[in-house]
């Protein structure tokens, strides 16, 4: 591993061009390389999967201004190509897939989704456990033979979305709890909450299972505050990793997702690429906690996988400039 690291910093540095003089691009492609194990990594098949999910706790509208509804309208949204991710999927030649984790309805069989929903939503985790320990491991194992499918159809590159009226909640309680910090530092607008009701109700919360004394493992987490989107995410995050492919890692609550793959296997961030920094809040201190540096600053808050999607075009410039650009010896360029 060393030997190729410094093979590819070499590679680098003999483009024609002052050292480091690409900066952010140079250190992808090495990371790239690394990832793929080559001097020369390549993008292919890049694919983005959307994990929808309904919480529980979205029929209380405590925490969301829109109702549990909206998540099964964004389904079939995507089908019709509608969404912000299936702009920047088309435009950037990504393979979009559609994930039922467990939406709160019922879809036809026919619709081109993946279907694999481990129940009509979670439970509302305000006063019971959002999911039971078997469909926890479920919901992972789900995620994983996703990515497993999708692996052995020919993709190196994967990145993960979401859409779950409630989720960034779901987010904000499983950061505080993996990191040990209070709510306030997590807690952001979602899709346009109302912050201190929002921050008040997940104190309930965080109160009513023992977030801020216990500090529990990856499943016991989303047994307690998790939804299906997201436990199938952290099993994706994993199987990704297992095959040697390159992460793309979106916003907020696909970066609580990762902490939690993270707290699984540590070696995974890796092979990550962060895609943006989310103006979520609370982002920005998970990216610090895992001492990673994010491409993109748009401050987005949508999720869907748009950041990981934007990100497609810039990884690709990384691969093309290690592969195409001449070296000063092939372009006979003093150095």
């Amino acid at each position: 591993m060393q030997q190729l690291h410094e093979a590819l910093i070499e590679k680098v540095n003999q483009k024609t061009k002052p050292i480091g003089s690409l900066g952010k691009l140079e250190e992808l492609a090495i990371q790239i390389g690394l990832v793929q194990q080559t001097l020369s990594p390549t993008i292919i098949n890049p694919t983005i999967v959307v994990f929808a999910g309904d919480h529980g706790i979205a029929s209380t509208g405590l925490v969301n201004p829109f109702p549990q509804e909206v998540t099964a309208q964004m389904v079939y949204n995507f089908v019709n190509g509608g969404a912000a991710i299936n702009v920047f999927a088309k435009l950037h030649a990504v393979d979009l897939s559609i994930v039922n984790a467990g939406v709160a309805a019922e879809f036809p069989g026919d619709l081109p989704i993946i279907h694999a929903s481990i129940a009509k939503g979670t439970k509302n985790y305000l006063t019971d456990f959002a999911m039971s320990e078997t469909q926890a491991n479920q919901a992972i194992e789900t995620g994983k033979s996703i990515v497993q499918d999708i692996y052995k159809s020919g993709c190196n590159t994967i990145g993960f979305g979401e859409m779950g009226i409630g989720n960034s909640s779901s987010a904000a309680l499983i950061m505080s709890n993996l990191l040990q910090i209070p709510l306030e530092k997590c807690v952001g607008a979602g899709t346009g909450a109302n912050i201190e009701q929002k921050l008040n109700t997940l104190k309930q919360v965080s109160n009513f299972h023992e977030l801020e004394i216990n500090k529990y493992t990856p499943v016991d987490l989303l047994q307690r505050v998790g939804g299906f989107e997201i436990a199938m995410m952290m099993g994706a995050f994993l199987e990704a990793y297992s095959n040697d492919m390159l992460i793309l890692v979106d916003g907020f609550i696909a970066t609580a997702a990762f902490l939690l793959a993270h707290k699984t296997n540590s070696q995974i961030v890796s092979n990550a690429v962060f895609a943006h920094c989310s103006h979520e809040k609370g982002h920005t201190t998970m990216l610090n906690y895992l001492h990673v540096k994010p491409i993109l600053q748009l401050d987005m808050r949508l999720g869907e996988g748009t950041g990981a999607a934007l990100a497609i075009p810039i990884i690709k410039s990384a691969c093309a400039m290690i592969n195409e650009m001449a070296s000063f010896e092939t372009a006979g360029i003093s150095s």
